[in-house]
C-alpha cells in the first residue's frame, strides 16, 4: 500500500511539474515587428487568441496586400524563414518566369536591352507565388482556420482603411514617375483617389480575397480569379496564362544553417543570394577586424572593411547565384571557412580595392517589405515579401484588383547589364521558363542554445543584405537595443557603382572625409525598413525602423 501511495504521489508531482512547465511556456513573451500598424494589430490579435507565429504571419501577409500596396501583395512572392518546435524550415514562394518567357525577351534586334521593358508594364511580371506560399505554410504549420486568418484583410479591402500620408506620397511619386517616363499603365486609375486620413476601399481586391478565403490556393490559381488574370493578360499582350497559374508551386527548401560565434544562423538559401552573402560578410568581418579590440561603430576602418568585404560578396553573387532547380550553386563552398579566409586575404586596412580587379572567388523593390514574429512558445517567423519595385509593374489586374509584380527585372536581362538596383548578373540568373529569379531577400533568425535571439529582415533590393548583416552586428557586436539596432545609420557598398558608398544621414562628416581620401565617393539616401526582434537577458524587445510607418509590439 505504501509503495502504491509513493507511486501515486510521484505521479501527481510529475503531472504538477508538467502543468507548471506548460503554464510557464504560455506565459512567456511574444513579439511582432511589422511594417504598418494594421498588420501589427492583426498579428497581435492572432497571437493573443492562441495562434502561433505562422498563423500571425499569414494574417499579416494578406493584410499588407491591402494596406501596404507599395510592397504587400497577393501578386508577388517572397521567402519565409521558420523556427518551429525546435526545427528550422524555409519556404520559397518566389515568383517564376512564365512558360512563354525566354532569355532575350527584353532585347531589341541588335541585342540591346529595351529600356524599362523588364521593369514596368504587363511583360515585367513573373507568375505570383504569395497565395500558394501562404497556403503551404498553413497546411504545414497553421493552427487557426484559414478563413479566420483572411478575414481581417477582407474587411480592410471591403470596408476600407484610413490611408497613411506616406502611402499617398508614394502613390503621387509613382504616378509622376510613370508620366515622366512615358509609361502607360493603369496604376493611377486605381490609386490616384487615395487621400491621407481618409478611408480607401478596394472592392475588386476584396472579391479576390474572398475567393482565396473560400477555396484556398484554388481561389487564385484556378477558377474565376485565374480566368480573370489570363483574360487580362491576353487582352493586353501579357504571357501569363492558365497553365502558368495551375502549375505554380511554392517550394520547401532546407535553410542555410551555420555557426557564427556562439550563434546558430538560420537564413535564406538560393534562389536568395542573401543568406550566403550575410554569412560571407559576418565571417569575413571576424577575420579582418582587429582581434584585440572592437572597432568603433561607423568609424573609418569599420566602414572601409565592410565595404571591402562587400566587393567580394557581390562579385560572388553575380557569378554563382541562381535558381538551384536550374543551376548548380556551390552553397557549401561559398560559406566554407577556408574559402572565406582566402577571400579575406586581399583586404587591406587602408587600401581601396579596384572594383575591376575583384573577380568571383571560385574557379570553375526597392519596395519589398518584411516582418518578424516570435510567439509565446518561442517559435519564430522572419518573412520578406515583394512585388520588386515600388507598386511593382504599375499594372493592376482589372476585375481582380491586385498589383502585378515586376520581378522579371531581377533576372539577368543581359549578362553584365545592371538591373534597377545596380546588381549585375550572369548566366546563372538568365531567364528561363518556370525559373525563379535571384533575390536579395534575407529573412534571418539567430539562435543561442536553441533559443531565438534575433529575428531580422528588411526590404531594399540589394541593400537588404546590408541592412540584415548590419542589424545583426549592431545587436551582437555592439550590444545595441532593438531600437538602436534598426535606427542607427547604415551604409552600403556593392562593388558597382565603383567605390560608391550609400549612407544614412548621421554618419560623422569627418569619417566621410577620411573615407573620401581613401578613394570612396558617396550618395546619401535611406534604404530598407528593418523589422527586428531581439532577446537580451531572456527579455524580448521589438523595433520597427522610424523612417517607415511600422509598428512593433511586445506581448507580456
Amino acid at each position: 500500500m505504501k509503495m502504491k501511495l509513493n507511486v501515486l504521489i510521484s505521479l501527481l508531482i510529475s503531472i504538477s511539474l508538467n502543468i507548471s512547465s506548460v503554464l510557464a511556456l504560455e506565459n512567456t513573451q511574444a513579439a511582432v515587428a511589422m511594417p504598418d500598424s494594421y498588420s501589427a494589430n492583426v498579428a497581435v490579435d492572432v497571437l493573443q487568441r492562441g495562434g502561433n507565429a505562422i498563423d500571425a504571419a499569414i494574417a499579416a501577409q494578406f493584410v499588407l496586400a491591402v494596406t501596404l500596396p507599395e510592397a504587400g501583395n497577393v501578386g508577388g512572392g517572397g521567402f519565409m524563414t521558420i523556427y518551429k518546435d525546435g526545427q528550422a524550415d524555409f519556404l520559397d514562394y518566389r515568383e517564376v518566369a512564365p512558360l512563354k518567357a525566354h532569355r532575350d525577351m527584353y532585347l531589341d534586334d541588335s541585342g540591346n536591352v529595351i529600356e524599362n521593358k523588364s521593369l514596368y508594364g504587363i511583360l515585367s511580371s513573373g507568375v505570383p507565388g504569395t497565395v500558394d506560399g501562404m497556403w503551404q505554410a498553413h497546411k504545414k504549420y497553421g493552427s487557426k482556420p484559414w478563413q479566420e486568418l483572411l478575414a481581417p484583410a477582407i474587411k480592410f479591402a471591403e470596408q476600407g482603411f484610413i490611408v497613411h500620408p506616406e502611402m499617398v506620397k508614394n502613390i503621387q511619386w509613382r504616378i509622376n514617375s510613370f508620366n515622366k517616363e512615358g509609361v502607360k499603365v493603369n496604376f493611377a486609375q486605381y490609386f490616384a483617389n487615395a487621400k491621407a486620413g481618409e478611408i480607401f476601399k478596394q472592392p475588386e481586391l476584396a472579391a479576390t480575397l474572398k475567393r482565396i478565403s473560400e477555396k484556398g490556393r484554388d481561389g487564385f490559381y484556378k477558377g474565376e480569379t485565374a480566368k480573370i488574370i489570363s483574360q487580362f493578360m491576353l487582352k493586353h499582350g501579357g504571357i501569363i496564362g492558365m497553365p502558368d497559374l495551375a502549375e505554380y508551386k511554392a517550394i520547401w527548401r532546407t535553410p542555410i544553417q551555420q555557426s557564427w560565434r556562439e550563434y546558430q544562423v538560420i537564413t535564406a538559401p538560393p534562389p536568395s543570394s542573401g543568406g550566403i552573402a550575410i554569412l560571407q560578410w559576418l565571417k569575413m568581418y571576424d577575420l579582418v577586424k582587429p582581434q584585440s579590440t572592437i572597432l568603433e561603430h561607423n568609424s573609418v576602418q569599420y566602414m572601409h572593411l565592410l565595404a571591402e568585404i562587400g566587393k567580394r560578396v557581390f562579385a560572388d553573387r553575380a557569378e554563382y547565384i541562381g535558381d538551384p532547380d536550374f543551376v548548380s550553386v556551390a552553397q557549401a563552398q561559398l560559406v566554407d571557412d577556408k574559402y572565406i579566409a582566402m577571400r579575406a586575404e586581399g583586404i587591406r586596412p587602408n587600401v581601396v580595392s579596384d572594383s575591376e580587379s575583384i573577380e568571383p572567388g571560385l574557379k570553375e523593390s526597392e519596395d519589398t517589405t518584411h516582418f518578424s514574429i516570435v510567439d509565446k512558445w518561442g517559435n519564430a517567423v522572419s518573412n520578406t515579401t515583394t512585388i520588386n519595385y515600388t507598386f511593382g509593374s504599375g499594372v493592376i489586374v482589372e476585375g481582380a484588383g491586385f498589383i502585378l509584380n515586376d520581378e522579371m527585372d531581377d533576372f539577368s536581362v543581359k549578362a553584365g547589364v545592371a538591373n534597377v538596383y545596380g546588381a549585375i548578373g550572369g548566366q546563372a540568373n538568365e531567364i528561363q521558363p518556370n525559373k525563379r529569379m535571384v533575390s536579395s531577400m534575407t529573412p534571418t533568425i539567430l539562435l543561442k542554445n536553441n533559443e531565438v535571439q534575433v529575428v531580422t529582415g528588411s526590404p531594399g533590393g540589394t541593400t537588404i543584405i546590408t541592412s540584415v548583416y548590419q542589424s545583426i552586428l549592431n545587436v551582437v557586436e555592439f550590444g545595441m537595443s532593438a531600437e538602436q539596432a534598426v535606427n542607427t545609420p547604415r551604409f552600403h557598398h556593392q562593388l558597382w557603382p565603383k567605390n560608391e558608398i550609400r549612407y544614412y544621414s548621421g554618419i560623422n562628416a569627418s569619417t566621410l572625409a577620411e573615407l573620401q581620401k581613401l578613394g570612396y565617393n558617396f550618395k546619401q539616401s535611406n534604404f530598407g525598413d528593418v523589422q527586428l526582434i531581439s532577446r537580451k537577458n531572456g527579455v524580448l524587445a521589438a523595433a520597427s525602423e522610424t523612417n517607415g510607418r511600422g509598428k512593433s509590439i511586445v506581448i507580456n
